[in-house]
């Protein structure tokens, strides 16, 4: 059974008035389109709602039922209202947002503090994984947007996915505070060539942008270390194992005893993009969300330039 709340809403306001004709008149309907809305909802029902008499109309006991039920209706239909203002006006709802470490602990905190001092009534969740399983977290719709990052020779080419970029992530070099380079701002990647190498394990990107930009300066890399992590790199940078590419992203929480060379324009960057599956229309929060994302980028890149 499915019943018209509107018909629903009529038959209070006949019980209200009466009679057909004082409902049509305080509705704005005509006398004939009301009895017309009655005999749709009683098909609906099945049952009579009303009895008709000379003096007016009777409740049946089907028709009872339904505008004892109708006042209830109307305070749910109210609250959805209140509610749904709410989610429209960011007061309310909830946002799943995915990530990946090296924003998650450079670029999204600053977002993060921004998106909850405007919007706190926003239930705010985060989940952070490599690239392949944010991929399937958007499929799975277990996250509403993600983050995601890739280079000018490994795009995101997915039709399914709606791509924003956020900002540009540049490669730089990492030296220990004693290397002879250290004094430097920039730094061809040619000078680099007798280097030893730092770099993450286990098949990281950041390794394959290392084989690509020293093959481009004409040189092979020599490997002297494999880092889980790139605090690890910069640890062993540290104590002159080698020198490390990272994204500047990357570098966010950098060490006393390390310092950041840049490669000029030459550097390598990644595109950091926010993702979200085609044909959903963005709630409230993914909108106020994605205007502080690129906002915070926008403020990260100021800053790291004024510190070069």
């Amino acid at each position: 059974m499915q019943l018209d709340v509107g018909r629903l809403r009529l038959l209070a306001a006949i019980a209200q008035h009466g009679s057909m004709t004082g409902a049509a008149a305080a509705l704005s309907y005509t006398p004939s389109a009301i009895s017309q809305q009655v005999r749709r909802l009683e098909a609906e029902v099945g049952h009579p709602v009303l009895e008709r008499h000379p003096r007016g109309v009777v409740l049946t006991d089907a028709g009872k039922a339904i505008v004892a039920h109708v006042g209830s209706i109307e305070r749910q239909l109210e609250a959805l209202e209140v509610e749904l203002d709410d989610i429209a006006g960011l007061r309310a709802g909830s946002l799943r947002l995915g990530t990946f470490p090296t924003v998650a602990s450079s670029l999204l905190p600053l977002a993060v503090n921004r998106f909850r001092e405007r919007h706190p009534g926003v239930r705010l969740s985060v989940l952070s994984a490599r690239l392949e399983l944010l991929l399937e977290h958007l499929e799975r719709r277990r996250v509403e947007m993600a983050l995601l990052w890739d280079y000018e020779w490994s795009r995101i080419n997915q039709p399914e996915l709606v791509l924003r970029q956020v900002t540009e992530d540049p490669t730089a070099v990492v030296v220990s505070r004693s290397h002879p380079l250290a004094s430097r701002k920039a730094v061809q990647m040619a000078e680099l060539a007798d280097e030893s190498w730092v770099i993450r394990g286990g098949g990281h990107p950041v390794a394959e942008v290392l084989s690509r930009t020293a093959h481009a300066a004409g040189f092979e890399p020599t490997v002297s270390f494999e880092a889980n992590d790139y605090q690890e790199a910069q640890a062993m940078v540290a104590v002159g194992m080698g020198v490390a590419l990272a994204p500047r992203l990357a570098l966010a929480n950098l060490r006393d005893d390390v310092t950041v060379l840049s490669l000029g324009a030459d550097a390598p960057r990644r595109r950091i993009l926010l993702a979200s599956l085609v044909g959903r229309v963005p709630t409230p929060a993914e909108v106020a969300m994605a205007e502080i994302l690129v906002a915070a980028a926008d403020a990260t890149a100021v800053r790291r330039t004024a510190e070069r």
